[in-house]
């Protein structure tokens, strides 16, 4: 009894004589890696964050001050206000259109991708047809095309049936989103129940009812993941608006290039009577980000459980 008394005291004596042997604080070796991690993240941090703030103060300025004050000073108000003035002013407020056109573009598309990938990526996950493998390994193909290498092809077939410069000839090819439909398809594996699905028809509701009023519901953050990454990357789209709706049907982006040429100091042989000056350039590409910047602080909260749902088998 005496022995196994003292065996607890002795462990403790000899915890304590090792922990007062150790050097206090983190070794030189720790220090220096914690060190670089840190100047690892702030370099990218800088690298990213300066040409935002840059960004945010350059419409405050004239472009005077733009090419001779500090960088990162700030400039006022009343310029701020002129600048917005010539920015609407340009071509007669030809950018509302611009927006116009991204809005009615990108929305229009969006719904459409909700109806298709939405209901054939539960489809693809909790159904059994014939050709189920065949079409989930087409999506998958297809994921691994390039947009730019379709821009082409797109624009041959929408001149044969003669919709170019018909707003269609965007809203139809940014409507087709396999990306989507692949991750509708994860969610609905991983993250709803085949029982609950299967007790919803075995009391008597249709597979349109269930997929309604139950799977619907369940895939809420999913169908916001999907719908935002939708309307980001066909906001974002150039090259297709560009080929496809030349002139007054163009959305913001390819406007932004139209204000970009009339930049005497990147187009010097410009013509035009109405020059565009690099702050009122900053404050036009600062309203072409603005609205899906605000989408997404209002929906963070569906992103994020989105992002995060199919992590774990439920």
């Amino acid at each position: 009894m005496s022995a196994i008394d003292l065996t607890p005291a002795r462990s403790i004596e000899r915890a304590n004589a090792k922990s007062s042997t150790e050097p206090a604080g983190l070794s030189p070796g720790r220090w220096v890696g914690r060190a670089l991690v840190v100047a690892i993240l702030l370099f990218f941090a800088l690298f990213f964050a300066v040409p935002i703030v840059w960004l945010l103060l350059a419409p405050t300025k004239t472009a005077g001050e733009l090419l001779l004050n500090a960088p990162f000073s700030a400039g006022t108000f009343d310029t701020l206000f002129s600048n917005w003035n010539a920015l609407v002013a340009f071509q007669n407020g030809i950018v509302w259109t611009w927006l116009g056109n991204s809005v009615l573009y990108s929305g229009a598309a969006l719904v459409v991708t909700l109806l298709v990938s939405i209901p054939a990526g539960y489809a693809l996950a909790l159904t059994e047809f014939r050709v189920r493998r065949a079409l989930l390994m087409l999506t998958l193909v297809v994921m691994l095309i390039p947009n730019t290498a379709l821009v082409l092809p797109i624009f041959l077939e929408l001149s044969a049936v003669r919709l170019i410069g018909n707003p269609l000839a965007v809203i139809l090819p940014f409507s087709f989103f396999p990306f989507g439909v692949y991750l509708t398809y994860i969610y609905f594996s991983t993250s709803v129940s085949r029982d609950l699905l299967d007790a919803a028809r075995i009391d008597g509701a249709g597979e349109l009812r269930v997929f309604v009023k139950i799977a619907m519901p369940l895939a809420t953050p999913v169908i916001a993941l999907v719908g935002f990454f939708n309307l980001v990357g066909n906001w974002n789209n150039y090259f297709l608006p560009f080929v496809a709706a030349p002139g007054r049907k163009s959305p913001i982006q390819v406007g932004l290039v139209e204000l970009l040429s009339n930049v005497p100091l990147f187009n010097p042989t410009s013509s035009a009577s109405v020059t565009i000056s690099l702050p009122v350039l900053a404050l036009a590409t600062i309203v072409s980000v603005a609205p899906v910047l605000v989408i997404f602080l209002f929906s963070q909260k569906f992103l994020v459980s989105g992002m995060t749902a199919g992590g774990t088998k439920e």
